[in-house]
């Protein structure tokens, strides 16, 4: 089993307050992963780390074998939670950025998404529901042909309807030779895609596993297990 993402006693602090401690994770080749958790667990501040954005307090994280720095960010295709586009941007110029960006970046498959999402290439960004953003942006990090694709709550508050799209485009463009990892609080419209599900709570694994053995072994949906865990 080949691990792509590989975390060792990893803790983060701020000003003395642990929002990560020692926390050991390893995340194999073909795998998408739930890191679930209540606000302020610590799921942004790991994923931030993984991303290159952060750099830990002590501990080890190694990503396709190498610390995080200039390589990891080539393979690494991060979601914040937050809007990242300038407001002067139509949605084609989003498109002309990322491929001006990001090497791997798959032009044909960013227009394919696109159409597949139902957004026009003329709109601009100022413009767009909430909704559409977060279509928009999905499009933009599935377009990268990376190893790992990190999405912080792609769900956000969108409608069930769009929300189905977006889940409909992760699993259709899911490569089997990356893997993906998934923080979100809609855990029972979003549980049929993990493979992997990591609980943290006050910076900390508290549960994880594989996510069928799991619903077998407790008898329960991952749903009721986060809701037996952080209720």
């Amino acid at each position: 089993m080949d691990i792509l993402l590989n975390t060792e006693e990893l803790t983060k602090s701020y000003f003395g307050k642990k929002a990560l401690n020692e926390v050991n994770v390893k995340i194999p080749k073909g795998k998408i992963v739930g890191i679930l958790g209540p606000n302020g667990s610590g799921k942004t501040t790991l994923l931030k780390i993984m991303a290159g954005l952060l750099k830990p307090s002590s501990g080890e994280i190694l990503i396709d074998g190498k610390e995080p720095g200039v390589y990891t960010k080539s393979i690494v295709a991060y979601l914040p939670d937050t809007n990242f586009l300038y407001k002067w941007m139509k949605i084609k110029d989003a498109i002309g950025y990322y491929k001006d960006f990001y090497k791997d970046f798959d032009e044909e498959k960013a227009w394919e998404l696109l159409k597949f999402m139902n957004l026009d290439p003329d709109s601009k960004v100022t413009s767009l529901s909430k909704g559409m953003t977060e279509k928009l942006n999905l499009t933009l990090t599935l377009a990268r042909r990376a190893k790992l694709y990190i999405l912080d709550e792609p769900l956000g508050g969108v409608d069930p309807t769009t929300r189905e799209k977006i889940l409909d485009a992760i699993l259709q463009n899911y490569n089997q030779d990356s893997s993906m990892l998934i923080t979100t609080h809609l855990v029972n419209d979003i549980e049929r895609l993990f493979d992997e599900v990591i609980f943290i709570s006050n910076g900390s694994v508290v549960l994880s596993g594989d996510a069928e053995e799991l619903r077998l072994k407790k008898g329960k949906s991952i749903d009721e297990l986060y809701r037996e865990v952080f209720v």
